[in-house]
């Protein structure tokens, strides 16, 4: 009987029960989306946030020690505020290896430029690395793909170079000219607008900057971009104070300090720390996200609740005469509220799964939009969906619940109430 009262009542009030629905399906629709995009927005935020270059610096520990006096530059007998170019290998072998997207050594120096002093920086622009069994393409169209290049870059293993938009004007320099660097000819194979200090350098493959400056092998920076967690508390901690199980979870999160931690392990006398500006607009940019995306969430979660109340408050108001007679013949508070629960149960099954599904197609149009990735929502976020489509419901259909149970029978039946 109970069954049967529970089908009459979604097949007499169709129109009601179907604009519930659709209210339910659609709250829940976006509930999914943003969830889904939620678990999956800080890897795809920060792969796009990648495309604005390093995040992590690595320099000699030593550098610090280096002095200049009269133009004599003075350093310590272990010859510190270098890196060896050959230990970066090494950067692919640490626990995080395959959250380091690229990297890209320097080494700036002054050089007479056509017979004037200037700004040279030496760097690999796409060279082969191997690490172990594995092989990558690192350098500085990896790590700076925010640079602007007008013309081709150049190859590592040529006399080629790059020339920075300021530079090029102040000499009157452009793609296709052949300069001389400290007596070696190198042509310009094109013109890159990226920083200030970029705009204004010559910028030469590695090996020639380390043979005009007399330093085989040398690297003075390395920039790194890595994919990491937004940092938080836990992460701003001191990890020398932790314990062991604090520090084995801090050292296996993929913060930018862990990393560079790491980093700093692998690599002898280097000094690792994050551009903490950087690091910190990522973090202010996903938090902000997140939030907005909480925040559409409870707006279409708090609308849904509200039609399904409207929709609600009037199946009862047509429905008295029908909760007028159960309770003539003896159906007591219980069983009244069981059939309106249940009802409200089923509605908020049904519109969670096609709400579900619904959200799932909007979760993939928008990681395809915004991303051009897949974002998926996941299977076991199906109950956490039912579970809030059954909240909402419940949530819309308490008042209108509440009013059924206070109906008095005898008012009613004679239709004054």
């Amino acid at each position: 009987m109970f069954a049967r009262l529970l089908m009459q009542s979604f097949l007499r009030q169709r129109r009601r029960k179907l604009l519930a629905g659709v209210a339910i399906t659609l709250g829940i629709a976006v509930a999914t989306a943003m969830l889904a995009v939620a678990t999956d927005v800080g890897d795809k935020m920060n792969r796009e946030l990648r495309s604005f270059g390093a995040n992590i610096l690595v320099t000699p520990q030593d550098a610090g020690l280096d002095l200049n006096l009269g133009g004599v530059e003075l350093r310590p007998a272990t010859e510190g505020g270098f890196l060896r170019e050959g230990d970066l290998s090494r950067l692919k072998t640490i626990f995080w290896e395959h959250n380091i997207l690229g990297f890209a050594p320097m080494l700036p120096l002054h050089a007479e430029l056509n017979g004037s002093d200037s700004a040279v920086i030496g760097t690999w622009f796409a060279k082969p690395v191997a690490a172990g069994k594995q092989a990558s393409i690192e350098g500085v169209r990896n790590t700076f793909p925010w640079w602007k290049v007008t013309g081709a870059w150049p190859r590592d293993d040529a006399d080629e170079a790059l020339i920075g938009a300021t530079l090029a004007q102040a000499r009157s320099l452009g793609t296709g000219d052949r300069v001389r660097l400290n007596g070696r000819t190198l042509t310009i194979t094109g013109v890159v607008s990226a920083d200030t200090a970029t705009d204004g350098a010559l910028i030469i493959p590695l090996a020639i900057a380390q043979a005009i400056a007399n330093r085989p092998g040398a690297v003075q920076q390395v920039y790194v971009s890595a994919m990491t967690k937004p940092e938080d508390d836990f992460a701003r901690r001191d990890p020398r104070l932790m314990g062991k199980a604090d520090y084995d979870r801090w050292y296996c999160s993929p913060y930018a300090n862990s990393i560079a931690l790491q980093i700093e392990e692998a690599i002898p006398n280097a000094h690792a720390e994050q551009i903490r500006q950087v690091a910190q607009n990522e973090g202010r940019v996903l938090s902000r996200i997140a939030g907005l995306m909480l925040l559409i969430s409870v707006a279409a979660l708090l609308a849904a609740a509200l039609a399904v109340s409207a929709a609600m408050a009037t199946s009862v108001l047509e429905r008295r005469g029908e909760i007028g007679l159960m309770k003539a013949i003896g159906a007591g508070r219980a069983a009244i509220t069981a059939l309106f629960l249940s009802e409200a149960i089923v509605l908020a099954l049904i519109g969670g799964l096609v709400g579900f599904a619904l959200g799932a197609l909007i979760a993939r149009f928008i990681g395809e939009s915004v991303f051009s990735s897949e974002i998926q929502a996941q299977p076991v976020t199906l109950p956490i969906i039912l579970a809030l489509a059954v909240g909402v419901t419940l949530l819309g259909s308490a008042t209108s619940i509440r009013r059924a149970l206070r109906l008095d029978p005898a008012l009613v039946l004679r239709g004054d109430a």
